[in-house]
């Protein structure tokens, strides 16, 4: 494609599509009924460290209090929270409008397909940023509030707010990465349950990998991110395998690299996607 191709394509209208779209899409993800489900998977975090804030006792330190969290952001909000919030958000950008009989208004309209796929893939990305990121800074500053000024002098002067920068990163960038692949599964395939399970099985193997198949996952390069690690204990830590964690400068641009192909590839197909209510 020549230059002269590229400044003649309608940019300006495609931008007040994408506007437009974005409007409609972020209504029915961060206030549709069926996200009720993604409130919990948000708001139970916050509620535990919550909970801890107000009733933890004096017999550890903020050192456990950032371990825990380290921990919780690991196991829950990396293989679990984040992974099915995202499955929900982006494959149902297509799926539930197929199910609720829709989809063919936004198919009729004088509109490109790869315009409505990126347009409902931001509309989900920020409905997810705003969920998961929102919580892990929450759950983050609740969970060592009840020190007091020294958690204060601890996130203002110390490495508090750059740890907390690094999480809220993390998660977003989480949602970017899982954002394009399920969007991908909710445009080809009608049932989400086989690949969502073998993405799962694949992302949680990914410390017993041997380090070349590592790098093949999301999961590895947003541990790498991560201000804290979690190193395996009990009889499974003998066969977690050791690799070099990929350097920021690497894994965010290469993250990005990788959901914009994948969202481009769901783009291209989504142009052959056909409208069929009778499933």
């Amino acid at each position: 494609m020549t230059w002269s191709q590229i400044t003649a394509m309608p940019w300006m209208l495609w931008r007040r599509q994408v506007a437009a779209i974005l409007r409609l899409e972020l209504k029915k993800s961060l206030f549709s009924k069926r996200a009720w489900w993604i409130y919990i998977l948000t708001l139970g975090p916050v509620a535990i460290t919550g909970l801890h804030a107000v009733f933890s006792g004096g017999n550890h330190t903020m050192g456990d209090d950032n371990m825990i969290f380290a921990g919780i952001f690991q196991v829950y909000f990396l293989r679990l929270g984040i992974f099915f919030g995202c499955l929900g958000i982006f494959w149902n950008l297509f799926r539930a409008e197929v199910l609720e009989r829709t989809l063919h208004y936004y198919f009729l309209s004088p509109v490109r397909r790869e315009v409505l796929a990126v347009s409902k893939y931001l509309a989900g990305l920020i409905a997810a940023v705003v969920y998961f990121a929102g919580s892990v800074a929450l759950s983050f500053i609740l969970i060592s509030a009840h020190w007091g000024p020294v958690f204060q002098q601890y996130l203002l002067h110390g490495p508090g707010m750059q740890q907390l920068g690094w999480y809220t990163l993390t998660a977003a960038l989480a949602c970017v990465g899982y954002g394009s692949v399920f969007l991908l599964t909710g445009v080809i395939i009608r049932n989400p349950l086989i690949p969502a399970a073998v993405v799962f099985v694949w992302e949680n193997l990914n410390p017993f990998l041997p380090s070349l198949l590592k790098k093949f996952s999301i999961i590895f390069y947003l541990k790498s991110l991560c201000p804290a690690g979690d190193t395996p204990e009990g009889p499974l830590a003998v066969l977690v395998t050791s690799a070099d964690p990929t350097p920021a400068w690497l894994a965010i641009p290469g993250l990005l690299a990788v959901s914009l192909l994948v969202l481009a590839y769901a783009a291209m197909r989504s142009r052959k996607m056909e409208v069929s209510y009778s499933d």
